[in-house]
């Protein structure tokens, strides 16, 4: 298992955009698929999008696709994910994962980090 550490969230407009960053707290050596969730008050955790471990694959939940992009940092085997055109619904504390194969399941991932708030105001 690897320490994530997710930052960039924050207090933005609507139509706005941010770019979160996943990092592991330390080295890490092995190979892993990405992915990020969002959870949002009195809901349940959703899926947002995942990468596998070259970078060579990404998908996307529906409701992102075309204004959020994931990627990785290949130098620190981290991720970033950027969000554009934001909206109010985007809202959500926002988390970083990392597992063997990845996928659109949380039961996909062994490895999360504490989550970073988004919020986009209409």
């Amino acid at each position: 298992q690897v320490q994530l550490v997710e930052s960039g969230g924050g207090l933005v407009q609507a139509g706005d955009s941010l770019r979160l960053s996943c990092a592991p707290s330390g080295r890490t050596f092995g190979t892993y698929a990405m992915g990020w969730f969002r959870q949002a008050p009195g809901k349940e955790r959703e899926f947002v999008a995942t990468i596998n471990w070259s970078g060579s694959r990404t998908s996307y939940a529906e409701s992102v696709k075309g204004r959020f992009t994931i990627s990785r940092d290949s130098a620190k085997n981290g991720v970033f994910l950027q969000m554009n055109s934001l909206k109010p619904e985007d809202t959500a504390v926002y988390y970083c994962a990392a597992g063997l194969t990845g996928g659109s399941r949380d039961d996909d991932y062994h490895s999360w980090g504490q989550g970073t708030q988004v919020t986009v105001s209409s």
